[in-house]
């Protein structure tokens, strides 16, 4: 079976002001999408780069369309008009990108119970609300599609022991979408996760994980846009409930040379694995 065009395509992806959210709108809008850019970045922020608006403005300039909304995830009656909104103007939604998340590697003794409380909302939780209130419209969409940011669960020790809120909430997306990918079968909705095989030099990385100097062990977000875009144009009846990893992605689609997407090229061979990847 022929795979998909995305032109005239309605994307949501959320977390889209910055990194991979913004790659993925960028990426898309070069094929003839119409992106809603959802991210709670509706003004600048002081010390990282990029808004909603900023992002509309790289998509229109590719020829795509943009629609920027200020989005909390948290928030299910913004989830739900939102989806509303963009199904009930345009008859349908063909996809939902869950790109935002929150970050905090801390154990159980020091994660406040309202940084794990926003781990789950923004992690786990908003995967739910997106499935639930944008079924409806992923109904009329000829080949929709959901995609969640996570990494297939691995149960070693070591990626629960020093962060297992983190972990919970990552791996609550990923066992979520299987769930959802089971019981949307029956729509022809395919619901899938992807993460990144190695580091992606995000404010993520830079921030929560590491520092600066850690980009140079990292991969270009474009990495993911361009697996993403492969996932999304799969005929969805066949190509759902699975756990991928960008890299697999890739080289399922025939591509050999990884070198382009190295953050420094001269740190190529030293790019490291990202988290829950043995």
């Amino acid at each position: 079976m022929a795979n998909y065009s995305l032109k005239d395509k309605v994307i949501i992806i959320t977390g889209a002001s910055r990194g991979i959210g913004r790659e993925m709108a960028i990426r898309f809008a070069k094929e003839g999408a119409t992106i809603v850019i959802a991210a709670k970045s509706d003004k600048p922020h002081p010390k990282l780069p990029g808004t909603i608006h900023t992002v509309a403005e790289e998509v229109e300039a590719v020829d795509g369309k943009a629609i920027p909304v200020a989005l909390d995830v948290r928030k299910e009656i913004a989830i739900k008009k939102l989806c509303d909104q963009i199904g009930e103007k345009f008859g349908r939604i063909d996809a939902v990108i869950n790109n935002a998340g929150a970050i905090s590697l801390t154990s159980v003794e020091k994660t406040s119970p309202a940084r794990y409380d926003l781990m789950q909302q923004i992690n786990s939780r908003a995967v739910y609300c997106f499935a639930h209130y944008a079924l409806p419209y992923l109904k009329q969409s000829e080949n929709p599609h959901i995609l969640s940011l996570s990494p297939p669960v691995n149960l070693s020790e070591q990626w629960l022991k020093d962060y297992s809120p983190y972990s919970l909430s990552k791996y609550g997306m990923s066992i979520l979408s299987k769930g959802i990918a089971a019981e949307f079968k029956q729509y022809g909705i395919a619901v899938n996760t992807l993460w990144p095989q190695t580091y992606i030099a995000t404010a993520a990385i830079e921030f929560a994980v590491g520092n600066k100097e850690m980009l140079n062990y990292a991969r270009k977000p474009s990495i993911m846009a361009d697996a993403a875009y492969i996932v999304l144009t799969h005929p969805a009846k066949n190509y759902t409930g699975l756990w991928l990893i960008d890299e697999q992605v890739l080289k399922a689609a025939r591509v050999t040379d990884f070198s382009r997407y190295a953050y420094n090229p001269a740190f190529e061979d030293k790019i490291k694995k990202d988290l829950f990847l043995d």
